[in-house]
C-alpha cells in the first residue's frame, strides 16, 4: 500500500501523514511542486523524528509520477470529494496508490482522468471536507484492514504480556 499527496501546500498535514506513513509501514510519494520546502520547521515538527523513517519517493511533476507508477503497475485511487463512491464499497489491492489532492485545490482534470477509481469519504452534506490527514489515515485504515498487508499491527507497541 502507498499513500501519494499531489502538490501538497500546508507542510504540517504532509509532515502528519509522513509520520502515518512511517508508523503503519506504507510507502509515499510527494508529486512535485510542494508549495513548502522540506526544510521548513512546521514541516519537521508535524513530522518530528519520524521522517527518518519514511519509504519517501518525491517525483519532480506528475508526467514523471505516471512514469513511475505505469513501470510499477500500481493502480491509482483518487480520493476526493466529488467521488460518488464510499472509500467503504471499493476492494483494495495490497499494490494500490491512494492519491490525496492539494489542499487549497485538489487535483486537476488531468489527475481524476488517470485514476483508476475516485473515491469519498461521505461527510454531511452541510460540510465542505475533511482535513487532507484524517482523509489519508481514514483511507489507508481501511485498504490496509481489507488486504491485511499492514505489517504495523504485528505488534503492539507498550501492550503488556
Amino acid at each position: 500500500m502507498q499513500i501519494a499527496l499531489f502538490q501538497p501546500d500546508i507542510p504540517q498535514n504532509t509532515g502528519t501523514i509522513l509520520r502515518l506513513c512511517a508508523c503503519l509501514d506504507v510507502s509515499a510519494h510527494i508529486i512535485e511542486p510542494a508549495g513548502f520546502d522540506t526544510s521548513d520547521r512546521n514541516f519537521r515538527r508535524a513530522g518530528m523524528d519520524y521522517l527518518d523513517h519514511v519509504r519517501l519517493k518525491r517525483h519532480d511533476s506528475w508526467s514523471k509520477f505516471e512514469e513511475w507508477r505505469a513501470e510499477a503497475g500500481c493502480r491509482l485511487v483518487l480520493f476526493t470529494t466529488r467521488a460518488a463512491k464510499s472509500y467503504l464499497d471499493f476492494a483494495y489491492t495490497a499494490s494500490d496508490v491512494l492519491l490525496f489532492g492539494r489542499e487549497t485545490a485538489g487535483v486537476t482534470d488531468a489527475v481524476v482522468a488517470a485514476a483508476d477509481a475516485r473515491l469519498a469519504i461521505p461527510i454531511r452534506p452541510t460540510m465542505r471536507s475533511l482535513n487532507v490527514a484524517v482523509t489519508a489515515a481514514m483511507a489507508v485504515g481501511e485498504a490496509l484492514r481489507q488486504t491485511g498487508s499492514g505489517n504495523a499491527g504485528s505488534e503492539i507497541a507498550g501492550s503488556a504480556t
